[in-house]
Parts: C-alpha cells; sequence; structure tokens
C-alpha cells in the first residue's frame, strides 16, 4: 500500500527521479555532490517547474572518516578511496558539461588535521575543488531539502539529519505563517536561517545545533562495548546527553500541531524496515509517516536480531548493521525528548538542498520567489 502524503506536500512535489526524455542544454544542468564521513554522493539535475529531473547520480561508501576518532587525520587509503569516487565524478560532469555545481564536504573535513591538504590533493588530482561548509549550513541546506514533506497543518517542525560525522538538529516555530505558505516558507531559508526583511511570512528559526556524533562517530565512541544491547544503551543516552544545549530540548511538546522530519540512511532504513520491504523502494518510504511506537518496535526488532541477523538482513546488509543502530540510538533518544505521531522519512538531504538552493537564487524553479 502506497504511503499517504502529507497534505500540502504537493505545493513542492518530491524530485523525479526518472531521467529526461531529451538531453538537456548544459547551461540549464545543476550539480551538487556531498562528501561526508562515510559516502561520496553526488546529484546532476534539471530545474523542472517547482521540482527538478535527475540527469544522472553517483553514490559509493568510501568511509572517508575511517580512522578519524582516533587520529585527528584522514587515512591515506580513505583518501584514496575517496579520490577514486571523486575521479567518477568528474567524468560525469565533464560527459553532461555541467556549469553550475556546488561540491561540498563536511564533518569529516572539518575536523581533520589534514583537511585542507586532502582538498588540494583532491583538486590537483581530479580538477574539482571542494569546499567545506560549515555546520549551519549544512544544516541550513538539510531543512530546505525537506520543504516538500512540511505539512500546512504544522506549527512547529523539527528537522533532524543524521550523518555520518555529525547530526543537525533545526527547530522552526511556523505558527506566524499562513497554512498554504509554510512549505514555501521552509524554501525561503535558502537565504539563511535569519534572513534579511521580505514581504513574505517567515518561518521563525527558533534554535539550532550541530551534534559532533553521526552514526560513524558515535559507533566508535563504544566500538570497545563488547554487549549488543549494552552498546546500544550506551550509545542512546551519551547522545541524548549532548542535546543539553539545545533551547527547546526541556520544553513539553504538544504533538498537535507538531511534525518532525527524519532525512538520513537510519531513518529511511528504519522506514523500509517497518514496511517489510524486501527491496528498498524510494516512491515507498520518502514522504511515509511513522509513530513514535513503530520506530521503536523496529529497534526492538534489530536488537532482537543481533548482529548476525543484522548483517543477513537485505534491508541493512553486512557493511551497516554496525551504523545503523548507532544510527537507531539517537532516534531513539530524539524520540524519548519528543515523542511524535508524526515522523516524516525523508530520502533527500545535503545534496537536494544544494540544487533547491542553487535553483531558487538563480529563480529557475516555479511558484517563487523563494
Amino acid at each position: 500500500m502506497a504511503p499517504r502524503r502529507p497534505k500540502g506536500a504537493g505545493a513542492f512535489p518530491k524530485p523525479v527521479e526518472s531521467p529526461v526524455p531529451n538531453p538537456p542544454d548544459p547551461s540549464e544542468l545543476y550539480a551538487a555532490l556531498d562528501l561526508g564521513t562515510n559516502s561520496c554522493r553526488m546529484l546532476i539535475a534539471q530545474p523542472k517547474g517547482s521540482q527538478f529531473h535527475v540527469v544522472d547520480s553517483f553514490s559509493k561508501s568510501v568511509q572517508l572518516g575511517a580512522g578519524l576518532e582516533r587520529s585527528g587525520q584522514l587515512s591515506r587509503s580513505s583518501m584514496t578511496r575517496t579520490i577514486q569516487a571523486l575521479r567518477v565524478c568528474q567524468q560525469k560532469l565533464k560527459r553532461h558539461r555541467v556549469r553550475h555545481m556546488r561540491l561540498v564536504a563536511t564533518e569529516a573535513c572539518r575536523r581533520a588535521g589534514n583537511a585542507e591538504r586532502f582538498i588540494s590533493q583532491v583538486r590537483r588530482e581530479t580538477g574539482l575543488s571542494l569546499e567545506i561548509i560549515k555546520p549551519e549550513e549544512e544544516a541550513r541546506l538539510a531543512v530546505i531539502s525537506c520543504a516538500p514533506l512540511v505539512s500546512t497543518r504544522t506549527e512547529q517542525l523539527l528537522v533532524v539529519d543524521i550523518g555520518g560525522g555529525s547530526t543537525e538538529l533545526v527547530w522552526i516555530d511556523l505558527t506566524a505563517v499562513p497554512s498554504r505558505e509554510r512549505p514555501k516558507a521552509i524554501m525561503r531559508l535558502h537565504a539563511g536561517f535569519h534572513a534579511p526583511e521580505s514581504p513574505f511570512p517567515a518561518a521563525k528559526v527558533v534554535d539550532w545545533i550541530s551534534v559532533p556524533l553521526g552514526v560513524a562517530t558515535l559507533r566508535d565512541q563504544f566500538r570497545d562495548v563488547q554487549d549488543d544491547t549494552a552498546r546500544f544503551a550506551l550509545m542512546s543516552w551519551f547522545f541524548e546527553e549532548s542535546l543539553a544545549e539545545f533551547a527547546p530540548y526541556k520544553d513539553e511538546q504538544a504533538r498537535e500541531g507538531f511534525q518532525i522530519i527524519g532525512t538520513s540512511g537510519t531513518v529511511t532504513t528504519v522506514a523500509a524496515s517497518h514496511l517489510g520491504l524486501k527491496r528498498y523502494d524510494r516512491t515507498k518510504v520518502d514522504g511515509l509517516r511513522m509513530s513514535s511506537d513503530q520506530i521503536d518496535k523496529v529497534i526492538r526488532d534489530y536488537l532482537s536480531l543481533g548482529p548476525e541477523g543484522r548483517r543477513r538482513d537485505p534491508r541493512i546488509g553486512q557493511d551497516r548493521q554496525a551504523l545503523i543502530m548507532s544510527g537507531s540510538a539517537i532516534l531513539q533518544a530524539l524520540l524519548r525528548c519528543w515523542p511524535t505521531d508524526r515522523l516524516s522519512v525523508a530520502d533527500r538531504g545535503l545534496r537536494e538542498g544544494l540544487l533547491y538552493a542553487q535553483m531558487s537564487a538563480h529563480g529557475v524553479l516555479e511558484d517563487g520567489p523563494y
């Protein structure tokens, strides 16, 4: 059964993954590359109405941050793997003759002592100029990527982006924005969390935080704990402790009018497990709503499977069985703080945010201005 989409989400339909029928004009193409702690991912897309068509894509696990928690440096093998992946991205950009692009790196490069040398090596060996973005911009881009999933009934919105090396949380007050304008108000944040005066209704960013704990860094912190259940409990408690400085943390939030949007491989994997999918299907996962109870049940099932059972699960797999538990620990901590019947699953994130921001700034999306 296809998931129900939030009312009002049609204002910004989700990106269409099917290829465009005719070769696009290179001047109309935009690219977004996200080099994270675990993965290197890229989208090449063409604006289409108020959304975009994906023309080409790339995704590979490069584990750039492997060993970073211990050494504070990017390892030689991690950099080699990553540069090999970036060469593929460079070939795709060249083949499509893309002119508009943003190529960004996040937490692993923010933290590594040799990050600038790595960025220089990438430029020298691939010709690509990577930009290390600040946590606030990473959070903002994750938020605008989720604009299509914001319900017109949402008054308080929490967007959570669980990455490999960090987790961004942004709390947004939409009470001053007319219901039908709420998804558009989120899109307008491409100009900044505290944008200049505008004639349009504004979404108010109450608070935001970038926690330097993601699925990889949290896993590495507790790698020496042997017991699976104990390790999970410690990870969840440790992450919750890191939220103490987040302003809305102590406020009890009414469930009515409150929406959480979760964007990450953790959230989409939990959603696929909840649906019992044999193979991952983005069309069934993106926009799905889950309750705290449904998510808790999936996480309990993961714990009962144990490491070997999770490795055999086709939705998780050999490489991600440990990462799904650190991600689930983060998710469970968030839901302890803010229980909800309306967690929207977003199979989208930084790349989509980068595309929307570029296209919005150039005025090539319909239904603007943003």
